[in-house]
């Protein structure tokens, strides 16, 4: 009998996918994701569901759009019914854990407390202990270590506690201390005892960083120089942009103000743009110390790396400072997609076509042998592990109640419900590029009347999507029934319905963050 796969995935908070080293972005220094680009296969082409952390992460774990899981906010009530990734192993022999940010539903307790042998969020999300503290096993670590006073990575920085975050500086925590470190020597002694027990394990790692607190280790913050270029696109023209990233953008350019001297907008800016940039390389080294560790074990022919994100940031692109409106760009919507899977994929292996963070769930269902996850939207992205090229998905699309981004062929296209932007010139509001003309999205083709037949293709192909995506409680006549009745429902080419008399449908966001959400469209 073969030796089981185990599962490693390891998960970033906000990175965009084009500040690699592997992308050859000219800054960014990546070289453990350089190398796992090189080891396996590199998908240049995956999006994220959604530009915010909840609703993202409950389809990566559910392998479900978030139209279907109807998560769309933070936090919120827990989807009692729905399974993960994480459970579905479990339920198949394997040792599971959750290890860092999860930021899954969590009221009154969360989502994969029970899918996993070890649960080891990093943070509280508002959980308190008896005495009525927050309480997270991260806090209780620097408790341990006598370093609780130091935390600054989930505040704001502690001389400014409450304030927003928009500034960055090295941490004054030791790196072994950070959330990182603590995430990394947790992952490790869980695949020991699993090594030890002789168990496959299958396990998310998620990594809070390069999402703000920008306090990355001093030995990263100093391989960027203190007078760092900021992005190219910082001082782009945003007149196409639709308003909200308009207003946004007008905001921080002239009310955008530091904590830390000098703070004006551009120095403020520029330290953002390092910390940044060095809370990735971060990431990159604790990615580098789990692939080791497999390594050092004796089973890296046997385990299965994954490094994505759950969604992009700004954090300076466009003069952006965060990742709200989150929708209207690349800059958000794709994400990092390197898999290593052994004795399949073929080293420095790339590919262009579609692919989406739901994809994880059924793929690694699929590599390990395991009976499919019926629940899932995704699709088994093994053929293309193989170094096959078919098209699997002919659009990929990040949703939100009111906005949806649609990329296909060379487009991408953003759809905005008018009641947005209601009355005047704005209430038409749309955007429309030439992805492969114009990778920084500078000509907003969307009023141009030569591309108006591709902006109704685009709204036909988001319609179609959304139809034959939707999961439905019960239906009629039954799929596949034709019998001449025009109302019939026939099969999906995928050959998944979507509708299963799947009871995870009903499960609806109860509404919170609704208003700060909207910042993200």
């Amino acid at each position: 009998m073969s030796t089981p796969l185990n599962i490693l995935e390891v998960i970033s908070d906000q990175h965009q996918a084009a500040c690699t080293g592997y992308e050859g972005h000219p800054q960014a220094i990546t070289p453990n994701m350089d190398r796992l680009a090189a080891m396996g296969t590199r998908f240049r082409y995956a999006y994220t569901q959604n530009p915010i952390c909840t609703p993202s992460r409950v389809s990566i774990l559910s392998g479900q759009y978030c139209h279907n899981h109807g998560y769309f906010g933070l936090s919120g009530p827990r989807p009692h019914s729905l399974p993960s990734f994480l459970s579905h192993f479990r339920g198949q022999g394997y040792r599971t854990a959750g290890i860092g940010k999860l930021h899954t539903p969590n009221d009154p307790e969360d989502w994969l407390r029970d899918h996993c042998d070890l649960y080891a969020e990093c943070y509280s999300y508002g959980e308190r202990s008896s005495s009525g503290e927050a309480q997270s096993l991260y806090y209780d670590f620097l408790l341990a270590h006598g370093r609780s006073h130091l935390d600054d990575d989930s505040v704001a920085l502690p001389e400014f506690r409450g304030a927003q975050q928009h500034d960055a500086r090295p941490s004054i925590l030791p790196l072994e201390l950070s959330v990182e470190g603590w995430c990394v020597s947790t992952a490790k002694r869980f695949i020991d005892e699993s090594h030890a027990a002789a168990k496959p394990f299958c396990m998310q790692v998620s990594l809070p960083r390069p999402h703000q607190c920008y306090t990355p280790d001093r030995r990263f913050w100093e391989m960027y120089g203190e007078n760092l270029d900021l992005p190219a696109t910082f001082e782009n023209d945003c007149a196409h942009r639709p308003p909200h990233f308009r207003a946004m953008v007008e905001r921080a350019r002239t009310k955008g103000k530091g904590l830390i001297e000098p703070t004006d907008w551009l120095s403020t800016s520029r330290r953002v743009w390092r910390g940044y940039l060095a809370c990735i390389t971060q990431v990159d080294w604790a990615l580098g110390e789990l692939i080791n560790h497999v390594e050092q074990l004796g089973l890296l022919g046997n385990t299965v790396i994954i490094y994505h994100a759950d969604h992009g940031a700004y954090s300076g692109t466009f003069g952006v400072p965060e990742k709200a409106p989150g929708i209207c760009s690349e800059a958000v919507c794709r994400v990092p997609y390197l898999w290593y899977v052994p004795g399949m994929t073929q080293a420095r292996a790339q590919s262009t076509q579609l692919v989406e963070n739901i994809d994880l769930a059924p793929t690694i269902t699929s590599l390990c042998g395991l009976p499919a996850m019926d629940t899932t939207d995704g699709h088994d992205l093994t053929p293309l592990l193989r170094g096959g090229d078919q098209t699997l998905r002919g659009v990929a699309v990040t949703e939100h109640p009111w906005s949806k981004s649609i990329r296909w062929d060379r487009w991408r296209l953003v759809h905005y419900q008018p009641a947005m932007f209601p009355g005047g010139k704005d209430r038409d509001t749309g955007e429309l590029y030439d992805i492969e003309a114009d990778p920084w999205e500078t000509r907003n083709l969307y009023h141009d009347p030569a591309h108006r037949a591709t902006v109704e293709e685009g709204r036909r192909l988001l319609l179609e999507w959304l139809i034959d995506t939707t999961r439905q409680v019960t239906y009629w006549p039954e799929p596949g029934r034709v019998d001449g009745n025009p109302y019939a429902t026939a099969t999906a080419a995928d050959g998944k319905i979507g509708n299963h008399a799947n009871p995870h449908v009903t499960l609806k966001n109860a509404g919170d963050n609704a208003l700060w959400s909207r910042n993200y469209l």
